[in-house]
């Protein structure tokens, strides 16, 4: 329990991290937007226009950054056991063929976040994900064929925490 507690508490501090850098922006492009120094002297100058769609699409940014922070936030820090099916919250333990490990945060939000916590890499999917929906609802020691681009991969559920 301590470790998704510790995974969850990192990805909060990796979203909150992210929404900060999300204002500063938001507020330096809306700066630029509404600087005197940057009013159009002809009708080709849109500097000053450019800045205001930057500076909404920096706003917008910014609100989904807090709006996956609020999500991540009410999220439980549940353990699952090997008989428990997949479900948002789980850290899922993946081996390829090759026995390599692959280890999944299934997350409400922000998918294709990456981060270490106690030394281990972990990456974030959503269950809107293709990754994401393919393991929902499975358990551990299911094997699954999952294509990635052109490339096709066999992965074995190993552990689900």
């Amino acid at each position: 329990m301590q470790y998704k507690k510790n995974l969850i508490d990192h990805l909060i501090l990796e979203l909150e991290q992210a929404y900060q850098a999300a204002l500063t922006e938001a507020k330096r492009a809306y700066s630029t937007s509404t600087d005197k120094a940057n009013v159009a002297e002809n009708k080709y100058d849109t500097l000053a226009l450019e800045a205001a769609y930057l500076a909404e699409g920096q706003a917008k940014r910014a609100a989904q950054c807090l709006a996956d922070l609020k999500a991540i936030r009410t999220l439980e820090a549940r353990d699952y056991s090997p008989v428990d099916a997949i479900a948002v919250g789980a850290l899922i333990i993946l081996e390829d063929e090759h026995e390599k490990s692959l280890s999944l945060f299934l997350a409400p939000v922000a998918g294709g976040l990456k981060f270490v916590v106690e030394e281990r890499a972990i990456m974030v999917i959503t269950p809107s994900s293709p990754l994401g929906r393919h393991l929902l609802g499975k358990f551990v020691d299911d094997e699954f064929e999952f294509t990635v681009g052109s490339r096709k991969k066999n992965y074995l559920i190993s552990d689900i925490v």
